[in-house]
């Protein structure tokens, strides 16, 4: 008797089952074309994503290679094209090497690549603290003392690798302005810190007692 009460309780829950599927066909049926149609988008994402990134990384070598040939023609704007593709990687490449080779000369053009880099480009977060630096390190000649703390104030107050090197950087501006108390304070927080490769603040200590010494 048991087993067969069983038996009607099972074929009543496959009943309720192939009614609900039967009822709610069209529902599912839409799922599953949303569920293959979401599928296919990602994996056609990523695989446009990597295309581009091979493109560019293509593109990126042969100026490099024609460069170095001496061939220069169009070469500043070629690699323009691939700083505003914001990529991650070949960006800052491009950039760097426009910077680096002095092939941009206006402040505001480098600035204005500067900020696209730091503000509009998914960077790792080290790259952007280094991009941040060496855009501190590019206006330090001529800005003033606001305007650069304004730059490196982001990397100053974390605990980014570039932190010494933004800290010695403000230092050193100080002190090329004659302000020596700005100046140690800011080597002084270069000797506190935990975390500073120990030749860095040697070099810091050195600077302390040869600059600062009553």
């Amino acid at each position: 008797m048991d087993e067969e009460i069983e038996i009607i309780n099972t074929n009543t829950r496959v009943e309720k089952l192939k009614n609900f599927l039967i009822s709610k066909r069209k529902q599912l049926i839409t799922l599953l074309i949303l569920i293959v149609l979401i599928l296919i988008s990602f994996f056609g994402y990523q695989e446009f994503k990597s295309s581009s990134k091979e493109k560019l990384a293509n593109k990126f070598n042969l100026i490099v290679t024609k460069f170095e040939a001496g061939k220069k023609d169009n070469i500043n704007n070629k690699l323009i094209e691939i700083i505003n593709a914001k990529d991650k990687t070949y960006s800052p490449l491009a950039f760097f090497f426009l910077l680096d080779n002095d092939l941009i000369t206006s402040s505001d053009e480098i600035n204005s690549y500067f900020d696209l880099l730091i503000n509009d480009v998914s960077l790792e977060k080290e790259i952007k603290n280094l991009t941040i630096y060496k855009k501190g390190l590019f206006n330090s000649d001529f800005v003033k003392e606001n305007e650069l703390l304004n730059i490196l104030n982001p990397v100053i107050k974390s605990d980014s690798l570039w932190k010494p090197q933004a800290l010695y950087l403000m230092a050193e501006f100080y002190l090329s302005k004659n302000q020596k108390q700005k100046s140690k304070e800011f080597f002084n927080q270069i000797v506190e810190m935990e975390n500073v490769s120990p030749k860095v603040k040697l070099e810091v200590q050195k600077r302390l007692r040869s600059d600062f010494s009553e």
